[in-house]
């Protein structure tokens, strides 16, 4: 199993503060924030990673990350001239991952849970990972069946057919290369994950996992700032 964190994108709602660094290497309480995504992988027992960074700060991610000598791990590095779509990973990292598993998570998504047994366990298709939320509009969405099987995905739809959001946490086999280079741009001309994913749901090779542990998308100011504080309470009481 190869692991890819995508830490590209111009983080634009986070400006200014993205004028001067990566939105992933913006702090989140004591550690970068791409030192979260990183530790998540490294915990479900991936060594081999990926980084996918934007051009502008990409000495920013070598002289803080380097070869990962220091995480355990070892580090590659893709740059992503421009952002086309988290899809477009697979396609940057094609021959990274070459005919191996793969699960790729989002450089600024914060996760409490481990999901070591779940990634271990992959056998073939695709795994996601989905949590309820308050807001289903922003993110994709999983519609269930009475028996919680999944049975359609939409990307940011107007009207959710649920309250379950696809989370930045995603394992593939090897096919996922062939699909994401086949997919086409849609509207936002973006190459989609959630296209990539009705494949696979479409095969019946899809597995969606509930959880209800922290997840913090952490691309907004309210929400950088609200999972700081839960890392500091978290810390302040692991010091007692």
């Amino acid at each position: 199993m190869k692991g890819i964190v995508l830490a590209g994108g111009r983080a634009t709602r986070l400006r200014p503060l993205t004028l001067i660094t990566s939105k992933q290497l913006l702090p989140v309480y004591n550690q970068p924030m791409i030192y979260y995504p990183i530790q998540t992988l490294i915990k479900a027992g991936i060594k081999d990673i990926l980084i996918i960074i934007a051009p502008e700060y990409s000495g920013h991610f070598l002289n803080l990350l380097g070869t990962g000598e220091n995480f355990g791990a070892h580090f590659s590095y893709a740059v992503q001239m421009e952002p086309k779509g988290l899809a477009d990973a697979f396609i940057i990292g094609r021959h990274f991952i070459d005919g191996d598993d793969v699960t790729m998570i989002l450089g600024d998504n914060i996760f409490e849970e481990d999901f070591s047994q779940e990634i271990q366990n992959f056998k073939s298709g695709a795994m996601i990972f989905a949590r309820k939320v308050t807001d289903p509009e922003r993110f994709g969405v999983v519609e269930f069946d009475q028996n919680k099987k999944a049975i359609s995905i939409e990307e940011k739809p107007t009207h959710p057919k649920s309250n379950f959001a696809v989370v930045g946490l995603y394992t593939y086999d090897k096919r996922v290369v062939d699909f994401a280079q086949n997919l086409q741009p849609s509207p936002r001309g973006e190459i989609e994950i959630t296209d990539l994913n009705n494949i696979y749901l479409k095969n019946g090779e899809m597995k969606v996992n509930l959880f209800e542990s922290l997840w913090e998308d952490a691309g907004t100011f309210d929400s950088l700032l609200r999972v700081s504080n839960i890392m500091a309470e978290k810390h302040l009481a692991s010091q007692k």
